[in-house]
């Protein structure tokens, strides 16, 4: 990609910071949260339960402010995949199966048009990751909520052999598979670029048969069908790539993650670079960059990996404490 910093631009380049989500300043939150209960969670992405012979997981999330494209062009026929997606794609990344799932839908007025949309994208999400929906709430709250908000909670079930070890070794192959573009992280950001000089209804510049925003809708990718491949090979540890970009591939251990060969970006990341000059760097601490989820595999099991999914050998594992990718160093 080309660097907006490198061609001199005296336009104001953006970062996810200055548009109000300071990746840093949410971790820490996060730790305070715990420190005040303390927290037993055993993974970097679900909480497990030892219930005898298996254990039971939960992880919880939602579509962020995704929903606001989706409110901007009345259209939320994709986002309850989105939910579903942000949820099982973390217990998948544990290495557990996802198995049931319910809904938080939370909005300032009754709308039957909106919660049947929301409806219809759950149900086409829990039948591609085949979940069971158990349940849910719809809460009208005017007074709390401006618009509406979607989250859920996804549980999950793994034979204790098969949760992955989350540590990734030196030497190991990294193995990545594509997101599908822009997902659900970072659209604080990608929405400030876009709507610089455009509306959501304008054409998508690489695509005249989409627009801005349904390129900005297209629903999370669901990465279920790894579970059975990764076991099978023996996979150390994943990465979602979701929040924070890259730097999700130190949640493996602390290693330096060298990527030799990354998988092409969409065109919807040099959409949002360009028109809100934002740097390389900032780029890959904030999006997927066209790869939505990573693993680290011996050697001798990641060509038959490969050669099962749609995954490609992106680099290797060395010592350190950093992610190596496109001449950038992140850590």
């Amino acid at each position: 990609m080309t660097d907006p910093a490198d061609e001199g631009s005296e336009r104001e380049r953006l970062t996810y910071a200055d548009t109000g989500v300071d990746i840093e300043a949410s971790e820490d939150a996060t730790a305070a949260l715990l420190s005040a209960f303390g927290s037993d969670l055993t993974t970097e992405y679900a909480g497990l339960l030892d219930i005898g012979d298996r254990y039971l997981a939960l992880a919880t999330d939602g579509v962020g402010t995704k929903l606001l494209v989706a409110e901007a062009i009345a259209d939320f026929s994709t986002i309850g995949i989105d939910c579903i997606a942000m949820n099982v794609n973390d217990l998948v990344a544990a290495g557990v199966e996802p198995v049931a799932f319910v809904d938080y839908l939370a909005i300032d007025e009754p709308d039957e048009e909106l919660t049947n949309q929301v409806g219809e994208g759950l149900a086409v999400g829990l039948e591609e990751a085949d979940l069971t929906m158990l349940g849910g709430e719809t809460a009208v709250m005017p007074e709390v909520v401006t618009g509406f908000d979607l989250a859920g909670t996804c549980a999950g079930l793994a034979a204790k052999d098969d949760v992955l070890e989350g540590e990734a070794a030196v030497g190991d192959v990294l193995v990545g598979f594509p997101s599908n573009g822009i997902h659900s992280n970072g659209l604080t950001l990608a929405r400030e670029a876009v709507t610089r000089d455009h509306d959501y209804t304008d054409p998508f510049p690489f695509d005249d048969e989409r627009t801005i925003g349904e390129e900005l809708l297209r629903p999370t990718r669901i990465y279920t069908d790894l579970l059975e491949p990764m076991h099978e090979h023996d996979v150390r540890a994943a990465a979602h790539v979701t929040g924070g970009g890259w730097t999700n591939l130190l949640r493996m251990g602390d290693r330096t993650y060298a990527i030799d060969d990354p998988l092409p970006a969409q065109p919807v990341f040099e959409f949002v670079q360009q028109e809100g000059s934002v740097t390389d760097e900032e780029m890959h601490r904030t999006f997927n960059m066209g790869t939505g989820f990573v693993v680290a595999v011996p050697e001798s099991e990641a060509d038959a990996l490969v050669a099962e999914t749609d995954g490609q050998i992106i680099g290797h594992v060395e010592n350190g404490d950093s992610v190596e990718i496109r001449g950038l160093s992140l850590s």
